[in-house]
């Protein structure tokens, strides 16, 4: 049955009630006639076309009037119907009604799940042509400091184009803000620095799977600076990861200790700026969006890092060097930049898809555009992968994915 609520002005009661004599002049003794605030119409036939007044303002169900559907317009300007909601409960064979306005809501939510999926699919092709891009660069340009520097300029230079552009709007921020975000532009400088000096020195899959480890990292800072102290499932998810790494570690035939270090470096201050930013973006007055913050974050780490690549490297992107090294100029330049464009662009999107998801639910994206990282690179690069070598990374990666899920956990409360 379909039924619609209809809201009556007070001005129809008098109206409603001059009605209800006219057509029942011998029941006004048996009828007291009370006008509330609502007219229920009853649908019998949905192909029919007319409706049956069931019940006027509670009182006359037995009446029994029927109204032209195509009527009904004149019969909200007769009655005073100031406003219309509807509703359909469920239907015969137990299934759920539809409201009348399902369809539209089941394709705006059909819309925002392609937008999600495409969004995760983004990310994780920014992340593989990224990390491509940034090994073949960093294979024949062995200046991981320059390298990152860049990355941080085109980074820098992109934030700038949507806000003069107003594809992203400039943010206002105070000097007190700049004083709080210094701390997290340096860790996120060293860590995207860490990360390059691994990618140089050992194989994408192993530098991944090494930066696997990095829940490890996170309770062991919140427990010290948050003191937030991890449960017994927790640190029980934490087993596979250590070990797996380990695993992987003694297998891989990339190995070196500068790559196995600096990966674990920017485990360390990766997880060190999320703890920084707990600690300190509180005040939500004065907190900023993730985009924003990674926007300004960006900029803040290309002029930190800018002074220690010319003290340490010099000027190494100008073309009188790289021909003088025997290097392709056209193809360094044009891997860089793709580098440094999907370097920005996926933590862009990581930050879109951070907005519409929970915490959990993009860890858990984390942990498959990793193993996606991790397969696409040894594909593409072939690199040699032993049985031992795939075990323990496949180990540490489910690790990180019940990590994810024990995290969703609350404790009871005793």
């Amino acid at each position: 049955m379909q039924s619609a609520t209809f809201s009556v002005s007070s001005s129809s009661s008098s109206l409603l009630q001059r009605r209800n004599r006219a057509l029942s002049p011998n029941r006004n003794s048996g009828v007291a006639f009370r006008c509330s605030s609502s007219l229920a119409i009853s649908a019998v036939d949905k192909s029919s076309s007319s409706v049956s007044l069931g019940r006027l303002c509670g009182g006359v169900s037995r009446l029994g009037w029927t109204v032209p559907i195509l009527d009904r317009i004149e019969k909200r300007e007769r009655f005073g119907i100031v406003g219309v909601s509807s509703s359909v409960p469920g239907n015969a064979e137990g299934g759920e009604g539809e409201s009348l306005e399902k369809p539209e809501v089941a394709k705006g939510s059909m819309m925002q799940t392609l937008q999600l999926g495409s969004l995760f699919g983004l990310w994780y092709l920014f992340n593989i042509y990224f990390n491509i891009y940034n090994k073949q660069v960093l294979k024949v340009f062995p200046y991981p400091i320059t390298v990152t520097t860049v990355q941080f300029a085109v980074g820098t230079l992109l934030v700038l184009f949507m806000w003069t552009t107003n594809l992203y709007k400039k943010p206002k921020i105070s000097s007190q803000q700049l004083i709080t975000i210094l701390p997290l532009a340096i860790v996120h400088t060293l860590g995207n620095l860490f990360t390059n000096m691994s990618l140089g020195k050992v194989a994408v899959s192993f530098t991944h799977t090494i930066k696997a480890s990095e829940p490890f990292f996170s309770v062991f800072l919140s427990a010290i600076f948050l003191g937030e102290m991890p449960s017994l499932l927790v640190l029980g998810s934490l087993l596979p990861i250590v070990g797996g790494v380990a695993l992987a570690s003694m297998t891989e035939t990339s190995f070196n200790w500068a790559g196995f270090w600096s990966a674990m470096a920017s485990n360390l201050t990766n997880q060190f700026r999320n703890v920084l930013s707990k600690k300190f973006m509180v005040k939500k007055e004065e907190s900023l969006d993730n985009i924003t913050l990674f926007s300004v974050i960006t900029i803040m780490s290309f002029f930190l890092l800018s002074p220690f690549t010319l003290f340490v490297d010099g000027l190494k992107v100008t073309p009188t060097f790289l021909q003088s090294a025997g290097l392709n100029l056209k193809q360094i330049y044009v891997r860089s930049l793709l580098a440094a464009l999907c370097f920005h662009a996926y933590q862009q999107v990581s930050y879109m898809i951070l907005a519409r998801v929970s915490p959990i639910t993009h860890s858990v994206g984390n942990c498959v555009k990793r193993v996606v990282v991790i397969v696409t690179s040894v594909l593409f690069f072939k690199t040699p992968v032993s049985l031992i070598n795939s075990l323990g990374t496949g180990v540490a990666l489910l690790g990180v994915f019940l990590y994810s899920r024990v995290k969703k956990l609350k404790p009871k409360k005793a």
